[in-house]
């Protein structure tokens, strides 16, 4: 789950279709770190995946098109960064940047100026239209991480009957303002990152298309580098995928739910649908689980609720084992160290083995122990006197924010794990806000999926 700059605003949540309880769709038994086994006789409920034509940019233009997704920038930091790149994807996906200053992020008129703008890029040649339907293999390295997945279309029936399992509530509003943009520009932009567990058949075939030239290969303004191959052996890669019982989202909860709902609609619409459709499909980068990174996702609060330090570092002790001068750094699991009156302290706890899933996060004893009753953020999405930092500024911001920014103290979080997001999705359950910060982000723009 990622943030977002607008994420303290208050707005109705949703809650993800959990799918036909009939369906055989879930993980088979087994521990959650080991590989999966393909089992080509039990397909029928299985991942579908599909190859497409993509809209992409020319390989000259790729760095100058390709941007970060709209979610980790406002409109003034999108605005900041476009300014002198007509080129910039931020043009299609932040496009009230090119309105009069004030206007309303959801008016039609940025919905309509997003697909004039997007026509605009295929029109100037800057984005052309591959001549056949292609998947990708999509490769990100930032500092000594490498991730690799497989760029292409997820069905819209397996977002809803559960084979792609989700762990995240939409909120309305982001979910209609997603739903209108991918509808007016009729093509997704913004893929959906999910993760399954590794297959070594799909990884053996993946590391001979990788020894082959990329054809595209740039270094983003945050020194990630991002390589591009073209897979052709697209019905050899279906199959393989027809193996995999369950996929997870780990990041693009509202950009899937308004891709659905866009062919929800779509299908309503059309007297003579055959499901063969574009809008059927929604865009996705497909991931191995081991090569993914969960950075923490910290926290950092303005006041202590009517509490005095001394008085709030007492009740802190009254329900963790408290260590003095930790590592701003959580070492492992149960540990949170925590950032007030200009030292760290270690927090930790025993596992309970009676928890389920979801409160067996480190999130969870923090907002169920302190967070909600000594500091009364009682719903962290709505209230405003709680921020969230993403792990990728490192904890210094933390320090930055109670020295320096009248915040009263601040949380640094040890990151959740790949193997507890899918065992909460597999458990159907939700996770709280704000638990996993994956990094490096996808771009948008790079090889676009259009709905017809």
């Amino acid at each position: 789950m990622q943030g977002s700059p607008d994420a303290s605003r208050g707005a109705a949540v949703r809650r993800p279709g959990r799918g036909n309880g009939g369906l055989d769709s879930g993980a088979r038994g087994g521990s959650m770190g080991r590989k999966q086994i393909i089992h080509p006789q039990r397909k029928r409920n299985n991942m579908r995946i599909h190859a497409y034509r993509a809209l992409r940019p020319r390989p000259d233009l790729a760095a100058k098109v390709a941007s970060a997704p709209y979610d980790t920038l406002d409109t003034a930091e999108a605005a900041e960064l476009a300014k002198d790149n007509p080129m910039s994807f931020l043009h299609v996906n932040h496009s009230e940047i090119d309105l009069p200053a004030g206007t309303d992020p959801y008016s039609a008129a940025v919905y309509d100026k997003a697909a004039a703008n997007l026509k605009a890029f295929a029109d100037n040649g800057w984005l052309v239209r591959e001549d056949r339907p292609l998947m990708y293999l999509y490769s990100q390295t930032m500092g000594d991480h490498t991730q690799t997945g497989l760029v292409a279309c997820c069905h819209i029936d397996d977002y809803v009957h559960n084979v792609i399992k989700k762990h995240e509530l939409t909120r309305k509003d982001k979910e209609d303002d997603r739903t209108r943009h991918t509808a007016a520009l009729n093509a997704n932009i913004g893929p959906v990152f999910i993760a399954y567990r590794d297959v070594p058949a799909i990884d053996a075939l993946f590391a001979e298309i990788l020894k082959g030239a990329p054809m595209y290969d740039f270094v983003d303004e945050l020194d990630v580098r991002h390589r591009v191959w073209p897979v052709e052996k697209t019905a050899e890669v279906t199959e393989l995928f027809a193996g995999v019982e369950s996929a997870y989202i780990a990041d693009g909860h509202h950009r899937s739910a308004s891709a659905v709902r866009v062919g929800t609609e779509r299908r309503a619409a059309n007297p003579n649908h055959t499901g063969d459709e574009e809008y059927n499909w929604f865009l996705a980068v497909i991931f191995p689980s081991s090569q993914l990174k969960i950075l923490p996702y910290n926290r950092a609060v303005k006041d202590l609720n009517g509490l005095s330090p001394d008085a709030f570092l007492a009740e802190i002790r009254k329900r963790f084992d408290v260590t003095e001068g930790a590592d701003p750094s959580p070492s492992e699991p149960r540990r949170v160290s925590m950032y007030l009156g200009g030292k760290w302290y270690g927090l930790s706890w025993p596992e309970d083995p009676a928890a389920d899933p979801v409160h067996r996060l480190d999130v969870s004893t923090l907002q169920e122990k302190v967070l909600a009753p000594l500091l009364g953020i009682d719903d962290p999405r709505t209230n405003p006197r709680i921020k969230f930092i993403g792990g990728i500024r490192g904890t210094g911001e933390l320090v930055r924010l109670v020295d320096e920014k009248g915040y009263a103290v601040a949380f640094s979080m040890y990151p959740t794990t790949l193997d507890q997001l899918m065992a909460i999705a597999d458990a159907g359950q939700i996770m709280p806000p704000k638990s996993t910060w994956f990094e490096p982000k996808l771009r948008t723009g790079l090889l676009n999926h259009e709905l017809d």
